[in-house]
């Protein structure tokens, strides 16, 4: 038996007067195996000892939300009976060390979380980030990941229909993986984790417990260094096949009510599923470690206590219905086995071998674990950029398009997404590539729509503003389609929050996030932090990632960003103010990163997009796009490759330079597509509205043409646009 110091207690990841606390908590020294569970509750991942404290400022709360964060995933409520069930997760860390394997059980637990609360998963998103292409590592850990995403999500039979990537070399040394997933479930049968009676029955169900994944936890609160490599055991290993039967064995015994609580065993496994179980519920747990099934031999209490082995769910039963749920995992060839009962000591009791190996209060691991309002650094307004018209002077727009839509964060990811099944299920109506993926409700005329956006670049240039700015992105994306925005879940991925710098990012990134929901009455249902994403002291650019839903009545009136007609006519809605700060033109034509990111006026972003959302129920608009990355020119020309159209601009009126127009990335902004016929109606509204918007063009057959510049073809545009990330991979 290892001897528990100070020194063993730093190996662990804790700190010294943390592990001094641990001490005074149990008025001695810990064994190895409390040691053990200390620190995985202790860690950041799993007690947010770091983030809590600003977390608990969030917008969380409408009359559409069912369960806000506290839960394995958020619920709102869509109508009819009907309610979805989301969240996304970092999976950082583990992708980083061993890609497939990271990417792939990224998938698998937060498939988990959604279907443990009683919901079918209905659709799977992901936002993953790379450090630059010409990192030698980048091109491997991209194919990785997405293999891992796809392999996973392709086998358990749940659509992947949208989603993000980019590339920065902030990420050399930490990339990110972030995956979402959405369930469908009955308001009135919604399950949760809270624990609740005495002498309740544990099962344990799911595969067997292995070596793998242990300190899976910790490491996720780990900084990187040379010795990355030493750390692969502690990624988990998945088997999506295992997990479809677990799904439906879940789902199956979840018909009647034999369920008081069910938790996924995810990070920090049999550990914080227990913990977490018995103290929302106020009760003690007493387990039976020998009961555990292993699939390894001479397995020890504090291996069986901190693996990660996938697959494998905790439920407290109601007496009497142990042989009908063995039954059931028996029918779908899972373990199941009863390793201990809930009791009123509200202390965790672990045995093994007839012997006492863990006696800790539960209050110890949750309620006294720390919480730190950490020191942090306010962050300076960049100074704007004072662009000349010498800049320009030898500049032609369709060549400046040119670069722009084929660099690595605008060109098209279809190489990426065709891997995915997008299909199964037979309910996407909107496949990736869009603002939003859409999947009907089974068997009504409703549809979900979902959407996930990152700002790490906004974000890094002022923390408040990058915040506030991609809740509006995920806002727009929804709008674009047709839905109605109603939560979001974030992921919100920062360095070392012991520096006060990085600390800084993230308390006005969450103050930015916070201002937007509440404003849009658009709350966070569920969420998670990632930390300590850094290699050798250089950290990541502060990366908040939203996933947003919104709610389409009727799936027939959703909106696409397709042209559809020659002649009809092309409208930008909201204000263009010319600011090229931060844009992608700004980085790829003109080599300038510096200066601020684009204002947010959250009363133009509300009232902007609740014109959108009443042209589209007034049936006025045909297809639509907000103006994000690369501005106009970037936002229209991907709607001409969609659609296989062209466009005519009219010269432009005003006194704004035209490469400040096209390019700029002011926010607020809808590119729409009406008839002509239409255009007073939607004047009309507009102005009612007090709307700001321009007569953009008109739609032509297969050219981009701008006054004065040559003419440019959608095929060339579609070429430029899709061959960037093919060659890249293929080379």
């Amino acid at each position: 038996m290892i001897k528990v110091n100070e020194k063993i207690a730093i190996e662990h990841g804790l700190k010294k007067d943390e592990y001094k606390k641990i001490c005074e908590l149990l008025k001695r020294t810990p064994n190895i195996t409390e040691l053990g569970i200390f620190s995985a509750m202790w860690n950041e991942h799993c007690s947010y000892k770091s983030s809590k404290i600003h977390l608990k400022k969030l917008n969380t709360k409408s009359d559409k939300v069912i369960q806000g964060p506290g839960e394995n995933a958020g619920v709102i409520d869509i109508g009819d009976n009907d309610a979805i069930v989301f969240k996304i997760e970092s999976h950082n860390h583990p992708s980083f060390i061993e890609p497939y394997q990271g990417a792939a059980t990224g998938v698998g637990g937060i498939l988990r979380d959604v279907f443990t609360m009683g919901a079918r998963p209905i659709a799977n998103l992901n936002s993953i980030h790379f450090g630059s292409p010409s990192n030698k590592k980048t091109k491997n850990l991209l194919r990785g990941v997405v293999q891992g995403i796809g392999g996973y999500g392709n086998c358990i039979g749940v659509p992947t229909i949208a989603g993000q990537t980019s590339f920065d070399e902030s990420y050399n040394g930490n990339i990110l993986v972030n995956a979402m997933t959405l369930g469908l479930v009955k308001k009135n049968k919604i399950f949760y984790s809270k624990a609740a009676g005495l002498n309740k029955p544990v099962i344990y169900v799911g595969s067997k417990t292995g070596r793998d994944g242990i300190h899976g936890a910790s490491m996720a609160s780990a900084k990187f260094d040379d010795k990355i490599e030493e750390k692969k055991p502690t990624v988990q290993v998945g088997d999506p096949f295992t997990e479809k039967l677990l799904l439906e064995a879940c789902l199956e015994l979840m018909k009647d009510d034999s369920i008081i609580a069910i938790q996924d065993m995810g990070a920090a496994g049999l550990t914080s599923s227990s913990v977490e179980m018995a103290s929302k519920g106020k009760l003690g747990i007493e387990l039976f470690l020998d009961k555990v099934p292993c699939r390894e031999e001479n397995m020890t209490p504090y291996e069986i206590m901190l693996s990660e082995s996938q697959e494998r769910m905790l439920i407290v039963l109601e007496n009497g219905k142990e042989k009908k749920a063995k039954e059931i995992f028996d029918k779908w060839n899972l373990d199941f086995s009863i390793i201990g009962k809930t009791t009123n000591s509200k202390n965790i009791e672990l045995y093994f071998n007839n012997e006492n190996v863990a006696n800790i209060p539960i209050d110890f691991l949750s309620e006294q674990a720390p919480e730190y309002d950490r020191k942090w650094k306010k962050s300076k307004t960049p100074q704007k950029i004072k662009f000349k018209k010498k800049d320009f002077k030898k500049l032609k727009i369709t060549e400046a398009l040119k670069k722009i839509i084929s660099s690595p964060n605008i060109c098209s990811k279809e190489w990426i997404w065709e891997q995915y099944d997008h299909t199964v299920m037979g309910d996407t109506i909107q496949k990736p590539g869009g603002d939003a993926g859409v999947v009907r409700v089974h068997g009504t005329e409703k549809a979900v729509a979902a959407s996930v956006d990152s700002s790490a670049a906004y974000c890094y240039a002022h923390p408040l503003s990058g915040g506030k700015q991609i809740v509006c992105e995920t806002w727009r994306n929804l709008i674009s389609v047709g839905s109605k925005p109603i939560a979001i879940t974030n992921c919100l991925n920062f360095g070392n929050p012991e520096k006060p710098e990085n600390m800084g990012e993230f308390v006005e990134c969450v103050e930015g996030l916070n201002e937007a929901s509440k404003y849009l009455n658009f709350p966070v249902v569920s969420g998670n932090v990632s930390f300590y994403n850094e290699t050798k002291d250089k950290g990541i650019k502060p990366t908040p990632t939203i996933g947003g839903v919104g709610i389409i009545k009727n799936y027939k009136d959703m909106v696409t960003m397709d042209l559809k007609n020659i002649g009809n006519l092309i409208l930008v809605v909201g204000k263009t103010e010319g600011n090229l700060d931060q844009s992608i033109f700004a980085k790829e034509i003109l080599n300038e990163k510096k200066g601020p990111p684009p204002d947010v006026n959250l009363f133009n972003e509300k009232n902007n997009g609740e014109a959108i959302m009443k042209l589209i129920e007034n049936k006025l608009i045909l297809s639509a796009h907000d103006v994000s990355l690369g501005g106009i020119i970037t936002g229209i020309s991907k709607m001409c490759i969609k659609g296989n159209k062209g466009i005519k601009f009219y010269k432009l009126k005003g006194l704004i330079d035209k490469f400040e127009y096209f390019f700029s990335e002011d926010q607020g902004r809808y590119i729409i597509e009406i008839k002509k016929e239409s255009l007073e109606k939607v004047k009309e509204i507009l102005d009612k509205n007090s709307n700001h918007y321009d007569l953009l063009g008109e739609v032509v057959k297969d050219s981009v043409i701008i006054d004065g510049e040559p003419t440019l073809q959608v095929d060339k545009l579609r070429e430029y646009n899709k061959s960037w990330l093919i060659k890249y991979m293929v080379n």
